[in-house]
């Protein structure tokens, strides 16, 4: 079942995030922040965050948001999937969501970050599987040596 985030969610996720290799303590930290915005604001608009839980357990999360000055372009800030679940698809199914989420909302353009390292291959081959393009390159982005790799998708 995927879901709107609650406040008890908030430290299922945090573990869950320290168990990923790719992700360093800042990242985990900007996660989180987001996590609590959601979790602790239930009112507010800027990050929606659902997550997918299965027999009471939290196994991944997507957090969504309308780009600011736009009139249908949404990021999709983070999606995360729990590396030791034994379920097939939750990253696929979490993102199918999303994009549910982001036409529900006349949402035209939705866009996807990551980084150009080896070990970010998966993240950015799942977003071309799931009919992404790359839609823009920042070289030496993150630091030298580590782009900033833009994927987006167009729904109209």
């Amino acid at each position: 079942m995927i879901r709107k985030i609650e406040q008890a969610d908030a430290a299922k996720i945090a573990r869950m995030l320290k168990k990923i290799s790719n992700f360093t303590n800042n990242e985990v930290e900007v996660a989180m922040e987001l996590v609590n915005i959601a979790a602790n604001n239930p009112a507010q608009n800027d990050y929606h965050l659902f997550v997918y839980e299965y027999e009471k357990k939290i196994l991944g999360y997507h957090c969504t948001g309308k780009r600011p000055l736009t009139d249908g372009v949404f990021d999709l800030y983070w999606i995360v999937a729990d590396p030791d679940s034994e379920i097939k698809g939750i990253g696929k199914n979490l993102l199918e969501h999303a994009e549910g989420f982001v036409k529900e909302n006349n949402g035209r353009w939705f866009l996807a970050e990551t980084s150009s390292k080896d070990s970010y291959a998966r993240t950015r081959s799942f977003y071309l599987r799931n009919k992404f393009t790359i839609v823009a390159e920042i070289k030496d982005f993150y630091s030298v040596g580590d782009h900033l790799i833009i994927f987006g998708k167009y729904f109209y």
